[in-house]
């Protein structure tokens, strides 16, 4: 009997809980243990060091990784005008765009990209139309919180990530290696 041609997957984290970003690199882990090829593309964070930076390099040449934002849009010091984070996402569309359609890569992780939306920083139609063009076996891992109606019924697999408790909360800090 042959083996069926694997169908790439649309998959959504999503929620006001953590554990979005760390779910698609958990699958990142996963599949470099199956020799798979993984690609990472950033929309917002961009202006922070995060621990997955260092920790991706770790997994290459399996898993590479793009931070494209320009940091959080409108909070946290911004000090960048909405056009100039709209025209990055944009940019960074396109980049992920020429990687999904590369050919080198298994997984396309766009991370945060809910978030862009939900901003307005990209039109949930140009995402719909991005997702047709997935080549048939790549799976795509979108993340961050607020997804859109229209994508959670495009999708595959969503889950939504529900905050029970925080240590935030109670004045607890970001915790290098645990937060970020």
């Amino acid at each position: 009997m042959e083996k069926a041609e694997k169908k790439g997957l649309v998959i959504v984290y999503t929620g006001d809980g953590k554990g979005k970003t760390t779910a698609a690199l958990g699958i990142c882990l996963r599949a470099t243990g199956h020799d798979l090829k993984s690609v990472i593309v950033q929309f917002i964070k961009g202006s922070w060091k995060y621990g997955e930076l260092d920790g991706i390099k770790k997994l290459s040449p399996n898993v590479e990784i793009y931070q494209k934002g320009l940091g959080y849009v409108g909070i946290r010091g911004d000090k960048h005008d909405k056009s100039e984070h709209i025209k990055v996402a944009t940019e960074a569309l396109e980049f992920s765009r020429e990687l999904m359609l590369s050919g080198r890569y298994d997984i396309l992780i766009l991370d945060e990209l809910n978030l862009a939306i939900s901003l307005k920083l990209i039109d949930i139609e140009d995402i719909l139309k991005f997702i047709e063009q997935k080549p048939r076996t790549m799976d795509i891992i979108i993340t961050g919180r607020n997804a859109d109606e229209r994508l959670i019924d495009k999708a595959d697999l969503v889950t939504e990530m529900k905050e029970i408790k925080h240590p935030f909360h109670k004045g607890v800090i970001a915790r290098k290696g645990i937060d970020y």
